[in-house]
C-alpha cells in the first residue's frame, strides 16, 4: 500500500506525508478523532467559517516543521534522519490530548489535568504500540532533549503550533489582520549556541507576527461573544456533573457519562480513563445538549437553549474590575424574576477576566541575529516602539447575565 500520500490543504496547497510511520500515526484512531474536535471552540458562534478542526491544524504544524528542518540544513545546523522524523512527530502529536471544543472544555471534563499532560499520555501509549518509534519524539516534546532548538521549533513563542494557528485562523475566520507569513519567518530562522534565532532581515516579519498574535487574541480568541459562549458551555457541563452525582438520570453517550459520574484527577487518570478520553469529541457534547434541553432541571435546559440557539447572556467588558454590588444586583433580579436559588442564580449571572500578553519578555524570548553576530532580543533589536507595549500584560473584565427573558 502507497503510504507516501499527498494532502490538499487550503493555506498552504499540496502537503507531503513525509513516511509511513507518520502515515500509520495519521490514521490510527487517536489521531483521527481530532476531525471531530473544533480547532476554535464555540468561535464559529461570531465567525460562522470557524469550522476547522485540530486534524486541520496538526497536519498543517507537521508541513511547516518539515520547511524548518529544510531550511535549517540548508544552513548548515546537521539534523539526523532519526531527529527529522522525531520533530515530526511530535508536532504532528502535540494537540492530540485536546478534549471537545479545544480549551473551552479543558478543566471542565477534567480537573488538574492539561491538554498536554493529556496529550503526553497518548504519545507513550502510542510508543507502546509502535515497538518505541516515538522515544525521541517524546523526548523533544518534553523539553528534554539535549538539542534545544528543536525543543523550541514544538514550543517557544515562535513555534510551528503558532506559525499555523494564526495563518489558518486568520483563513477561516475571515480576520485579515491575523495573516502572517509563516513561511518568510521560517526561511529567516537559524540556530546559533544550540538556540533558535530569527536572522535580521527577519525582524519586520516577527514585528507582523506580534502585532498579530495581539489582534487575533483580542479580535478572536477573546472576542466578548465567544468568551460567554464558552462560559455557558463549561456551566453546562458543571450542571451536568452536578446532577449525576446527586444521581439524576441525563440522557448522554457512553464516554460522557463515564466523565460526568467519576471525578476524574491527575491522580486516576489510568489507562481506562484515557481509552474512554479518546472516544469523546465535540459531537458527544452536542448531541447530549440537543437532549438536555428539554430537561426538567431550569438551569441545564436554559444554558443548553442559550447555546444551540445562540440566545446567550449579556456580556460587558470593562477596563476596570466588576463591583461586588453590580453582580448582587444582578443575581437577585434573577432570582426574583424565576423563583431560583442563588446557587441557580450563580449559573447566569457571574463575572471574569481576560487577559492578552502577545509577547512575553521573560519567556523564552525570540532572539535576532545581527550580521555582526550580535544576538537581541526582538524589543530590543526592533525599532517598532508598541513591541514594549505588547510584552505588557492586558486585563480587561466582564459580567455576564441574562437579558430581559429567558
Amino acid at each position: 500500500m502507497n503510504k507516501l500520500k499527498i494532502l490538499n490543504d487550503p493555506i498552504y496547497g499540496f502537503i507531503t506525508i513525509p513516511n509511513s510511520l507518520i502515515f500509520d500515526l495519521i490514521e490510527h484512531k487517536y489521531f483521527q478523532r481530532l476531525r471531530r474536535i473544533t480547532q476554535m471552540g464555540m468561535s464559529y458562534l461570531v465567525y460562522p467559517g470557524a469550522h476547522h478542526t485540530r486534524f486541520h491544524h496538526a497536519i498543517g504544524c507537521m508541513h511547516l516543521m518539515q520547511k524548518a528542518i529544510n531550511v535549517l540544513r540548508f544552513k548548515g545546523v546537521s539534523i539526523s534522519d532519526d531527529e527529522e522524523i522525531a520533530l515530526n512527530i511530535a508536532i504532528l502529536l502535540h494537540d492530540i490530548g485536546h478534549g471537545p471544543f479545544s480549551h473551552a472544555m479543558e478543566h471542565s471534563i477534567v480537573n488538574g489535568i492539561s491538554h498536554e499532560q493529556i496529550s503526553l499520555l497518548f504519545m507513550e501509549k502510542l510508543n507502546d504500540e509502535f515497538n518505541g518509534s516515538l522515544t525521541l519524539a517524546i523526548s523533544i516534546f518534553k523539553g528534554e532533549y539535549h538539542r534545544n532548538f528543536m525543543c523550541q521549533l514544538i514550543s517557544s513563542q515562535l513555534d510551528m503550533d503558532r506559525a499555523d494557528y494564526l495563518k489558518r485562523d486568520s483563513f477561516y475566520t475571515g480576520v485579515a489582520e491575523g495573516n502572517i507569513n509563516s513561511e518568510r519567518l521560517i526561511t529567516m530562522l537559524s540556530v546559533v549556541d544550540d538556540e533558535l534565532v530569527v536572522e535580521n532581515k527577519g525582524i519586520y516579519s516577527v514585528e507582523k507576527f506580534l502585532v498579530a498574535r495581539r489582534l487575533m487574541y483580542w479580535q478572536v480568541y477573546l472576542h466578548k461573544t465567544s468568551v460567554v459562549a464558552e462560559q455557558l458551555l463549561i456551566r453546562v457541563l458543571k450542571r451536568a456533573k452536578e446532577l449525576s452525582h446527586n444521581n439524576v438520570d441525563l440522557l448522554a453517550s457512553r464516554a460522557l457519562s463515564y466523565f460526568l459520574k467519576t471525578e476524574i484527577n491527575a491522580t486516576n487518570f489510568d489507562t481506562l480513563t484515557l481509552e474512554t478520553f479518546s472516544k469523546l469529541d465535540d459531537y458527544d457534547i452536542i448531541s447530549a445538549m440537543k437532549e438536555w434541553q428539554y430537561h426538567d432541571d431550569f438551569v441545564l435546559r436554559n444554558l443548553c437553549e442559550m447555546i444551540l440557539n445562540r440566545d446567550l447572556l449579556k456580556i460587558k467588558v470593562k477596563q476596570k474590575k466588576i463591583k461586588k454590588s453590580e453582580l448582587k444586583a444582578k443575581e437577585i433580579e434573577m432570582m426574583a424574576a424565576f423563583n431560583i436559588s442563588e446557587a441557580e442564580a450563580d449559573y447566569f449571572v457571574f463575572k471574569g477576566e481576560i487577559t492578552n500578553q502577545a509577547y512575553q519578555q521573560n519567556g523564552q524570548q525570540i532572539k535576532i541575529l545581527h550580521k555582526s553576530g550580535k544576538i537581541e532580543d526582538i524589543v530590543k533589536a526592533s525599532d517598532q516602539l508598541n513591541l514594549k507595549a505588547l510584552s505588557k500584560p492586558v486585563t480587561k473584565y466582564y459580567i455576564c447575565y441574562p437579558k430581559a427573558k429567558l
